[in-house]
Parts: C-alpha cells; structure tokens; sequence
C-alpha cells in the first residue's frame, strides 16, 4: 500500500505554500497519495481535495460562527478520513483556529502531525505553545526566531525558511504588464490589494477606492485592484463602480512589483509587496465585536506582518476608523511628495525581505516529511 498524507491549508496563502510542499513531495513519491483541504494551486499539484478554501475562507470571531456548521462539518469529515484512509501523516499549514482542534484528534489515533507555518503564538495566545506540546511532533517554522521560542517549550522545531522566498517573481516587464492590462505605461501604478475574503474587502474596499482616486487624480496614476485568487471578478464588478480602474488576476507579483505605491490588507500580502520594495500602507477593518477581542489579546504592537517582522513601524497601518478616504490620501500624497522618506521605506523592505530567508522552504519541508514518514 502507498503512503499517504492528509494535508490541511484553510487560507488562500496556505493554499500557495502547500502546493509548492505537494510538489515537491511528489517529485520524490509520485505514488503518494496527498489529501485534505487547500485550493486550486494544491489541487494543481496533485492533491485530492476534499474542502476548497473558499468554502471555509473566513475570519473574525462573529463571522467564524456563522461559519460553523460548514467547519464542524468538515472537522467531523476529516476525523472520519483518518480512520478510512488513515493517513501516515498529517501536515497542517497554518489556520490555527481549526488545525489546533484538529491535530489532538490525529495524535489520538496514533498519527504523526506535523505543523508548518506556525500560528503566531508571538502575536497572541501564548498559551498555544502549551497546546501544541504532546500533540505536535514536528514544527516547521518560517521566521528564525520562532524556533528558539518553540523550543524554549520543549517543542521539536526546524525553521525552514519563508515560502514566499519560493515564489515571489515577477514575470512581465513593466511594458508588457502595462499592455496586458491596459495601462498607461506613461502613468505610475497605484494597486490596490485588499484581501483574500469577500468579508474584509466588504469592511474596507469603498474606502480604499475613495482613496486611491484621490491619491491617483492628483499625481495622474494609474489605478489597478490585485484579486487574490479566491475571489471570483465579478464580485467587484457586480457591487462597485470601476470604468477608471483594472482589474488585475493572475498576476499579483507582477502588480506588486510594477507599482509605484500599493494600499495592502493587513496580512501576508504586506510581506509580499515588502519583497518587491514598493512602498505601501497597511490597511485592517473588521467588526467591531472581532477589533475589541482581538485587542484584548494581541500581544504586539503592531498589526501588519511586514511591521512585526521588522521590528519597527517601517510601513503606517491604517486600523478601524482611520481607514478613510481622506485619512489615507492625505498621508499618502504626503509621503509620495518626500523621496527621502520614500527611499527609507524601500531600505526598511528590503531588510524585511532578507529576514525571509533563502529559497528552498518548500523543498527542505518535503524533506522532513519523507523522513518522518520513513520511520
């Protein structure tokens, strides 16, 4: 019988950094068999879904509620999948409010977990390291201090690199770019990324549009939206207004890199947009019920990824009421006016992008998989 190797990424980031895991993984075992949850980008790769994250994409404590029966469906789904398929491993990617309640379930069947992408218990919930202890057998961790602060715990954690330093290119020319989408290769690009969920987009989008064509009339930019892959076009053509704007899917890095200043969602995509340097401001808006637990519990001073891994405020976030049009134009214009700031904010991302760490995550993930599923 074939190994097999039950695989669970709830988020669209997830999702494109366990296909690169899947990969590799079948480029050394074709034979295996990869199961569980994740998206196009995994299924591509060869992995059975049977969950697609848009079925599960959600966030916010009020909005995970509503969401339950389709969650506990799926838990009680993949518990029975341990025992009918029964998995020689389970690699859990991130999605900690689902994955923590699972890996226990797979330990008590005598299945080895592996966690790669941890949960940021150094943001919040400290007390999860106590949960993973005893019921993670592996943590595969993608910033270098996170493997001191696992195995402080007596937690057996490798960090491994960050994913993104996997995938991050850009393909186009900046010429090619402007032609495929029909921009004005004279004008600078203004992108927009507001995130991976039609929930936070919902909470933020006509804000930021307000904004950025604000920002763009004055300084005759170009305006483009990057549509994360788990939301379908025509939503922003159904809902909004957008004959002065592109639309932009299936290319993100491509804008990212091209962009001249970017407004970015509050989450891995401000790491993204880091990597390529563009200067950009934070965004996050969310009910208020989820905004006052959330600040009873985190523990950091600051919201973005791109900030807390740094260290330091390199990029402004913009939170809850301060994400509005004026606000944001106002301080943007300000900062576009002041190479001298400019340039400090592309020096900051560039340190950002250099504590990513070297390419090869993926592969030297695959690489502690097939040892442990070996033993």
């Amino acid at each position: 019988m074939g190994r097999r190797i039950m695989i669970i990424a709830g988020e669209a980031s997830g999702d494109l950094h366990g296909a690169g895991v899947v990969r590799e993984l079948k480029s050394r075992d074709a034979s295996l068999d990869i199961f569980g949850v994740g998206g196009d980008k995994m299924q591509k790769e060869g992995a059975d879904l049977i969950y697609h994250v848009r079925e599960i994409a959600v966030m916010g404590f009020w909005e995970v509620l509503r969401h339950l029966p389709i969650i506990r469906s799926m838990k009680h789904t993949l518990t029975q999948l341990l025992t009918l398929r029964r998995p020689d491993l389970v690699v859990l990617i991130d999605y900690p409010g689902f994955n923590l309640r699972f890996a226990p379930i797979a330990k008590r069947l005598g299945i080895k977990v592996v966690y790669y992408i941890s949960p940021q218990v150094w943001a919040w919930h400290r007390s999860r390291v106590r949960t993973m202890r005893g019921v993670v057998d592996k943590m595969l961790v993608v910033f270098p201090f996170e493997q001191e602060l696992y195995r402080r715990e007596g937690i057996d954690a490798t960090f491994v690199g960050h994913p993104l330093a996997d995938v991050l290119a850009s393909t186009m020319s900046r010429q090619d770019f402007c032609k495929r989408y029909d921009l004005d290769a004279g004008k600078e690009i203004l992108a927009i990324f507001p995130g991976s969920r039609e929930q936070e987009i919902a909470k933020m989008f006509e804000e930021l549009l307000g904004a950025a064509r604000l920002i763009a009339r004055e300084r005759n930019m170009e305006i483009a939206i990057g549509i994360a892959p788990t939301i379908p076009e025509s939503y922003f053509t159904d809902y909004f207004a957008l004959e002065d704007v592109r639309l932009i899917k299936g290319a993100t890095y491509d804008l990212m890199n091209h962009a001249s200043f970017a407004l970015v969602k509050s989450g891995t995509g401000t790491l993204e947009t880091a990597w390529f340097g563009t200067p950009m401001f934070v965004l996050y808006k969310t009910s208020w019920l989820t905004y006052l637990m959330g600040r009873f519990l985190v523990r950091t001073k600051h919201i973005g990824l791109v900030n807390i891994v740094a260290g330091s405020p390199v990029v402004p976030e913009f939170v809850q009421r301060r994400v509005r049009r004026n606000i944001i134009a106002r301080k943007a214009l300000a900062l576009l006016r002041d190479p001298t700031a400019l340039a400090s904010m592309r020096s900051a991302l560039s340190m950002v992008r250099n504590k990513l760490g070297n390419p090869g995550a993926a592969a030297r993930v695959a690489h502690h998989v097939h040892e442990m599923i070996k033993t």
